[in-house]
């Protein structure tokens, strides 16, 4: 696994990453709990380097599972995410300074580390990074050693924009070849700053596996089943045909030149896969390969005006 440096955190991580909201069993259904430790512990064993969490993924039961299954790897970074109150229905958004300070010490806790490597918050809203006291407590953190860089996971170009200005050491967005404008606006500013980037939805939710019939349903319990209408689901699954130019010689599969298109750009410094077994793991890394040659120029040169053609932003 090739490593990268995470921006001015100055951390080397692995280029892919362990996400673990779908691994949770939030989102996209159950998870044996005895395959969510052998995940974790393949992973660790294949050279992931970064897992990434939130104190909200399975409520609180993911972070308590790498506590107990990384206990011995100090090695690897755990990035985790906080700002999400559960105990209200439906949850919500939190960022006032006593309740993040309390999150920290309950996912510290759960993690069974004295410091976090990377403490994001969870999708603020821009309101919140810049009129609220987040930021500052996390200064405050970090300052009394609980945290090892902060930074903010975000939504949204405003939200990151912000995150930037206040000084963030990380962000993580979505970023995918068929969502890459928000990391494309933000990306001179990225730059100028020297912040590390995660990269999530690298699959977009499974749709770059590429895999799906037109007609695909989702069972209950699957976020997917609410993210998009049928017909929606129908358009995405047409747009992806215009992307399948990627897919030949040692790129040979939809999902693989996905992973690749990511790993391409520079600013990433790692990209969050969201695996829900052994198999999928292993699949994944074994079909995007070792790199360094991703995606050939000719290729990425060819990628905007082919998702222009079918009204995607690029």
């Amino acid at each position: 696994m090739r490593q990268r440096t995470l921006g001015k955190t100055g951390l080397r991580v692995s280029e892919m990453a362990l996400g673990t909201w779908g691994l949770s069993g939030d989102g996209y259904g159950p998870v044996d709990e005895a395959e969510q430790e052998r995940v974790v512990q393949r992973a660790v064993e294949m050279g992931f380097s970064l897992v990434d969490t939130a104190d909200a993924y399975g409520a609180g039961r993911m972070e308590r599972l790498l506590g107990r299954v990384l206990a011995d790897r100090r090695d690897v970074v755990v990035v985790t995410k906080g700002g999400t109150d559960r105990t209200t229905s439906p949850p919500r958004k939190r960022f006032e300074s006593s309740f993040l300070r309390e999150r920290v010490h309950a996912s510290l806790r759960r993690l069974a580390r004295e410091r976090v490597d990377v403490y994001l918050l969870h999708n603020p809203s821009e309101h919140a990074l810049v009129d609220g006291d987040a930021v500052e407590a996390l200064l405050e953190l970090k300052k009394e050693g609980k945290i090892g860089h902060w930074g903010v996971s975000v939504g949204n170009v405003e939200a990151g924009r912000a995150a930037l200005r206040r000084g963030a050491e990380v962000i993580e967005l979505a970023y995918s070849l068929v969502n890459g404008s928000d990391l494309h606006r933000l990306a001179g500013e990225i730059i100028v700053c020297g912040v590390g980037v995660l990269a999530r939805s690298t699959l977009a939710y499974g749709l770059l596996a590429g895999e799906w019939a037109k007609d695909k349903e989702f069972p209950l319990g699957d976020h997917r089943a609410d993210r998009w209408t049928k017909l929606e689901l129908e358009r995405r699954v047409e747009q992806l045909a215009s992307m399948r130019f990627l897919v030949h010689g040692e790129v040979r599969t939809m999902r693989a030149a996905a992973v690749r298109y990511v790993l391409s750009n520079n600013l990433v410094g790692s990209a969050v896969l969201g695996p829900r077994s052994v198999e999928q793991l292993e699949d994944v890394v074994r079909e995007v390969g070792i790199g360094p040659i991703y995606l050939r120029d000719e290729d990425l040169m060819r990628i905007p005006r082919a998702l222009q053609s079918v009204g995607i932003e690029p």
